[in-house]
């Protein structure tokens, strides 16, 4: 607070108090911008249900109100932030993006009859269009900056320089030809790719009445319920409310179609009750992120990547489904395991005390039952994320008239100030990110990344997959999910799927091939193991016969050595290994969406939970791993368990060499061991080695959990 006399400082607490209904109505000079808010949610349900503006005024609308809500609750100068004449300058500064946003959306009509007027030559901007344009995207980059740090503000600057200057002076692929800047500016204002693109479409459309609901969930008392029936389970074992975090994001993910929008509905309640638990913030953000990720490859939904799937392999949706569910219990189960070992680190659930409140319990049962379940029904049955959203609200409403915790109209408006507030740093962040993907998308560096793939991997299929890991997380960083596995698997799986087949070529070749006519394909190969394919040679020349092949070659060679079947399961076991590798983009810095939402509920820092949330979701890229070097997809039955079961063993020894600790401390000479026991669980189709290795990460738990115990003891 300052002391000087001739400035007359407001509350330290003035910010707040538009965020508090009941303060609000108590107080007339709160009234206007609390009201305000609340009329701000309730758009978000008209424009989804009723109003049907056109895409560019509903994100423009939506970016503006939250730049609002942003400018007034992150001051500019925090050391003078309690001052009236900084919040007023706030004030102003939100009302003129606001401004700025919804003159974007008027004058597109005008703009592209100015343009077409003049043949198309230049965009025809004019001044308004020029300040609208670039206030709209200064604030996307201050309003970023003041609510997560530098790192995305940073990232935005160097991408939209990439495009204007920057790329002209890189060398080879990552060269790219400069644009002016009316060009960028008009791609970044109303690109599909751009601010107010596909990715404010998710946040317009999805995760704020998501997020609305959730708070909606709050205050009428299901909350309770969930942390009350928690009580129950985490009685039961250590950790167990992040146990209930799991499955429920895994259950709503499966059917939601997005893992940002299955972390905005499920972690206002999972993200609340894992930080009453005992866990830290940051970890409870993460493994709601993590999980909510692994809904989108959980059977038998999978979000909507088997659908593609299907129209891009030709494979039946059955197949799909069937060779996946194994998988998602090894991930989910790789996340069951991280949240163990932090309960026994961090000694969370051992104390008693987790009295169980049945009145609590009872009271919100209904209020949650019902509205997820009609929630849930509707999205299997077809309808829209918002519309579902939507309904549930209304079906909460109704319902809460039947319990104690009746939904008034005070408290229907505190639901709506409470969705809105949480859901601000998402809705900034994600407009912001859009300047990113209108960078990324326009200079084609993606492309690029993922065309290196077959040239800089040369055989080799280690190297391939680090590869596509890589382009998977550039692309992430300007697609959404989806789209990212679609050029993936249109660049990538065919040479993917090729090298996959390529292993039983191997084993010919080294059995020798005794057949005179597919002998003879070798022939235009330049090298001289060509003269022992009749005969057989050692799997080392073998492999680098394969790889002398040119691509051309090798894609005739290919169906002529491997039948149809293994070629059909090789390719998706390619889609796949790209659909899990392109998720990690929702959980993997720098640009995490999913963990970006979950830090928003949780109060963490951004980056630091997109960190922790990449950790948590290691199985994303362990599972991909077993698709490519064991016969997970399309093995029988007894194959498939076989591999999935002593993996457990081997996801649990990478856990604990990730936490430095298993049921107790592990000490140093404890790590070479634990290595061990998972490369012997992990060694493809080797019983007597598969064994061994759940026998040593077995005895190594033991060891660790009895020497926690003495240590306890004494």
């Amino acid at each position: 607070m300052s002391t000087d006399p001739d400035v007359k400082p407001v509350p330290t607490v003035f910010r707040e108090r538009v965020f508090d209904i009941e303060y609000a109505r108590e107080h007339k000079a709160y009234w206007l911008p609390t009201s305000l808010i609340v009329v701000f949610g309730l758009w978000h349900i008209a424009t989804n249900l009723y109003l049907n503006e056109p895409g560019s005024w509903q994100n423009c609308i939506h970016f503006g109100g939250f730049a609002l809500i942003a400018a007034i609750s992150s001051p500019t100068f925090r050391f003078e932030k309690d001052r009236a004449w900084a919040i007023g300058l706030d004030v102003l500064y939100g009302l003129l993006v606001f401004a700025s946003a919804c003159w974007i959306a008027y004058a597109e009509d005008g703009l592209y009859t100015r343009t077409l007027a003049t043949t198309g030559q230049s965009w025809q901007l004019t001044f308004f269009d020029w300040a609208a344009g670039l206030i709209a995207i200064f604030a996307a980059i201050d309003l970023t900056r003041r609510l997560t740090g530098w790192i995305i503000p940073v990232l935005i600057v160097v991408a939209m320089s990439y495009i204007l200057f920057l790329g002209e002076v890189l060398p080879g692929a990552f060269r790219a030809a400069s644009l002016p800047l009316s060009d960028v500016l008009f791609r970044s204002m109303y690109n599909d790719e751009g601010m107010f693109g596909i990715i404010t479409t998710i946040s317009s459309a999805n995760i704020a009445l998501f997020m609305i609901f959730g708070a909606f969930l709050v205050v009428s008392g299901a909350s309770d319920f969930v942390i009350e029936f928690a009580k129950i389970v985490a009685g039961r074992f250590r950790g167990g409310s992040a146990f209930v975090a799991v499955l429920a994001s895994a259950l709503t993910g499966t059917i939601s179609g997005s893992a940002v929008a299955n972390t905005a509905s499920t972690g206002v309640i999972t993200i609340p009750l894992m930080k009453s638990n005992g866990f830290r913030p940051m970890f409870a953000a993460g493994v709601e992120a993590s999980a909510s990720t692994g809904g989108q490859i959980m059977p038998p939904i999978m979000g909507a990547g088997a659908f593609v799937m299907v129209s891009y392999t030709g494979i039946d949706y059955g197949t799909i489904v069937l060779s996946s569910i194994v998988p998602a219990i090894l991930y989910f189960m790789s996340i069951a395991f991280i949240v163990r070992v932090e309960a026994m680190k961090h000694d969370i659930g051992v104390e008693a005390g987790n009295i169980v409140d049945w009145k609590k319990l009872w009271a919100g049962a209904l209020n949650f039952v019902l509205p997820l379940g009609v929630m849930t029904y509707l999205l299997v049955s077809g309808r829209t994320p918002s519309y579902a959203a939507c309904f549930a609200i209304a079906t909460l409403i109704v319902t809460s008239w039947f319990t104690p915790n009746k939904m008034t109209v005070p408290k229907i408006c505190k639901a709506m100030v409470i969705g809105m507030k949480t859901a601000t740093m998402t809705a900034i962040l994600l407009v912001a990110v859009g300047l990113i993907n209108n960078a990324v998308t326009t200079s084609g560096v993606a492309n690029s990344f993922a065309l290196m793939i077959a040239q800089w991997s040369q055989g080799s299929l280690l190297i391939a997959l680090l590869l596509i890991a890589l382009a998977s997380l550039v692309l992430g960083m300007g697609l959404p999910v989806t789209a990212a596995y679609i050029v993936l698997a249109i660049l990538s799986a065919p040479a993917l799927s090729g090298m996959l087949a390529d292993g039983l070529i191997v084993d010919q070749l080294v059995a020798g091939i005794a057949d005179p006519a597919k002998a003879a394909m070798f022939a235009l190969v330049d090298s001289p193991l060509v003269a022992k394919v009749a005969t057989g040679m050692s799997p080392a020349e073998a492999q680098q016969l394969i790889s002398a092949m040119p691509f051309e070659l090798a894609v005739v060679i290919r169906p002529v050595l491997v039948d149809a079947a293994s070629m059909t399961t090789f390719l998706l076991t390619a889609h796949l290994i790209i659909f899990w590798l392109s998720q990690d983009s929702n959980v993997t810095p720098p640009v995490c969406l999913a963990a970006f939402t979950a830090a928003g509920i949780a109060g963490s820092p951004p980056m630091a939970t997109g960190v922790e949330s990449w950790k948590i979701a290691k199985g994303l890229y362990i599972v991909p791993l077993i698709f490519a070097y064991t016969p997970m997809i399309g093995g029988d039955l007894y194959t498939v368990v076989h591999i999935g079961f002593f993996a457990l063993f081997g996801m649990y020894a990478f856990t604990t060499l990730l936490q430095r600790y298993s049921e107790g401390p592990m000490p140093i000479w404890l790590y070479p061991v634990m290595i061990g026991g998972a490369a012997l669980s992990f060694w493809p189709m080797e019983l007597a080695a598969n064994i061994a290795g759940a026998v040593i990460v077995s005895s190594m738990v033991f060891f660790t959990s009895r020497a926690a115990k003495r240590k306890a003891q004494a």
